[in-house]
């Protein structure tokens, strides 16, 4: 799997919330001001030959659909930004965190006890709390 530049990112996002769509209904779907049509039908060509979306044609339309779902690239993305940034560590990212934005004990020990019953919810249920 490649990392998509914003535009691409921004694109998917639409999709894999719409799940599937014209490029009409894509550019419907951005704040204004809205990109030209030619525009979005270029990047989404262009992630077609990345394989993160199809299409079913309609004779000459095409109605786009993702191939990789949200959580797979999001799993991606996160892996290569830690590798990328904090020698895939996690404890790194999260000391980080803590002290770009000035945590104190208290803060951190509130987000533990939140990623714990995330963690928990998780394992009772076997699904994900956070679904898009």
């Amino acid at each position: 799997m490649k990392e998509l530049t914003k535009a691409e990112e921004e694109v998917m996002q639409i999709l894999w919330h719409i799940r599937k769509g014209f490029v009409k209904d894509i550019i419907e779907h951005f704040t204004e001001p809205k990109p030209a049509y030619n525009t979005v039908s270029t990047i989404v060509r262009i992630l077609e030959k990345k394989g993160f979306v199809a299409y079913t044609a309609y004779g000459k339309s095409h109605e786009y659909y993702p191939l990789i779902a949200r959580d797979n690239y999001k799993s991606f993305f996160l892996k290569n930004f830690m590798s990328g940034y904090f020698g895939g560590s996690f404890g790194k990212l999260v000391s980080f965190f803590a002290k770009d934005n000035n945590l104190n004990v208290q803060e951190l020990d509130q987000l533990m006890q939140q990623v714990k019953g995330e963690l928990n919810q998780d394992n009772d249920d076997g699904e994900p709390t956070d679904k898009p």
